[in-house]
């Protein structure tokens, strides 16, 4: 005797099994390697460029999808993105170490790009070039860190020398070891950088301290502080255009 509740095999409905979602599901117009072929790199967004770096998503999502999410948690700012570590990317379901590699070096890619356009300002002779030069070399930084640079009697750069790494908010600086660098580059004048990672371009009491001290320090040696520039990632401090100095 069958049991009423009894269906042939043949009525069972079977369940249509999920399908992953791949860049193969996206219209060909929506697939960022085909669309930089048809419209050119400049029609991409960030995430489309970094799911072509990628090459891959997960079960779930797409590579655009991934790169969306990571780029959401940054705010969609490449220079947040530029500060994730190894360990902060692959902490993304999907993203592991060959991803987060990629997308690091595609970053520094970046920055290097940036430091050969700066390379080409050797002048140093006022606030924003100073700027230009020294803000890829530590525009993605999260602590502070001072730097001098040692310039000839044209202003013209000798030598970029870090001085010291700080913590979040504080760096030392020791008025000696520029004196001695300067002495070693056979510079006449030098002026000291110093990053502030918070975005704040006032200068602290440390900050005013430090210059003076800097600068008693170059008149000692005779060599002449031109500037201390404090450098955010949008926009900078001069001291000398500021009548600080």
């Amino acid at each position: 005797m069958i049991h009423k509740s009894f269906k042939p095999f043949n009525d069972i409905v079977m369940e249509k099994p999920y399908k992953h979602s791949t860049i193969k599901d996206l219209s060909e117009e929506d697939r960022p390697r085909e669309k930089m072929l048809k419209k050119g790199a400049e029609a991409l967004s960030v995430a489309e460029l970094l799911a072509i770096i990628i090459g891959g998503g997960t079960t779930d999502k797409t590579a655009v999808e991934l790169m969306q999410e990571v780029m959401d948690e940054c705010e969609n700012k490449l220079l947040m993105l530029s500060r994730l570590t190894i360990d902060d990317l692959m902490s993304y379901k999907g993203i592991g170490e060959a991803k987060a590699v990629s997308i690091m070096a595609a970053a520094e890619i970046g920055r290097r790009r940036l430091m050969e356009k700066a390379n080409d300002l050797q002048q140093m002779d006022n606030g924003e070039m100073v700027y230009k030069y020294m803000l890829p070399r530590i525009q993605d930084l999260t602590h502070e860190e001072s730097w001098v640079l040692l310039l000839n009697n044209d202003a013209r750069l000798l030598r970029c020398v870090n001085l010291s790494k700080g913590g979040m908010t504080d760096t030392t600086v020791d008025a000696r070891m520029i004196m001695r660098q300067a002495l070693l580059a056979n510079s006449t004048c030098f002026v000291l950088v110093h990053n502030h990672p918070s975005g704040k371009l006032t200068p602290s009491r440390c900050d005013n301290e430090l210059t003076e001290k800097v600068k008693r320090a170059g008149q000692t040696m005779n060599i002449h502080m031109i500037d201390h520039v404090i450098v955010t990632d949008g926009d900078y401090y001069s001291y000398a255009e500021n009548g600080k100095l």
